[in-house]
């Protein structure tokens, strides 16, 4: 299986807080899924913790290499920016993933999300990652339960029950 890319200053076990999600199922592809992850407005659908979504510079409404766009999650406003956009395509996974930050001086949350899916034949691999640096990062790896586990989780239940009911 394949793993997710990670920039400096953002590798789990270096960072203030770590949240791995992982999902695998049968009967649905990447190509049932990377519309719904790579279309923000379609966040809010299957997702309750995604909200006031819009992008910057005239773009959208789909993501793409290094295009910046805005959303809520977990209470926190967030400026993102993608810094990996892989399609879906037979040689590889795809991939994406964002940096985000939110606030600023002391608290200041920034954010590494990164996505992964993978096809297995006949099974599909879901992995997301999120990797967080700040004051509200430290508060959030103390929490339990954990806010990020469980806010991740519920994404892709969301995700991948959307996916079925665009295929019935």
């Amino acid at each position: 299986m394949n793993a997710i890319f990670w920039p400096e200053g953002y590798i789990p076990g270096f960072c203030d807080n770590f949240a791995s999600n992982e999902v695998i199922v049968a009967g649905l592809c990447v190509a049932d899924i990377w519309p719904l992850l790579n279309t923000p407005s379609l966040w809010p659908t299957y997702y309750e913790n995604a909200a006031d979504i819009r992008f910057y510079d005239g773009k959208g409404p789909e993501l793409a290499q290094d295009v910046r766009f805005y959303f809520t999650t977990f209470g926190f406003p967030v400026d993102a920016q993608v810094t990996e956009h892989v399609a879906p395509s037979a040689d590889e996974p795809a991939r994406l993933a964002w940096h985000g930050c939110s606030g600023e001086g002391e608290k200041r949350l920034d954010v590494h999300h990164a996505w992964l899916l993978e096809d297995m034949g006949g099974r599909l691999r879901i992995l997301t990652q999120e990797t967080q640096n700040g004051n509200p990062a430290k508060e959030l790896a103390k929490t339990t339960p954990d806010p990020m586990i469980n806010g991740h989780q519920a994404w892709l239940k969301g995700l991948v029950a959307a996916a079925r009911a665009r295929k019935a």
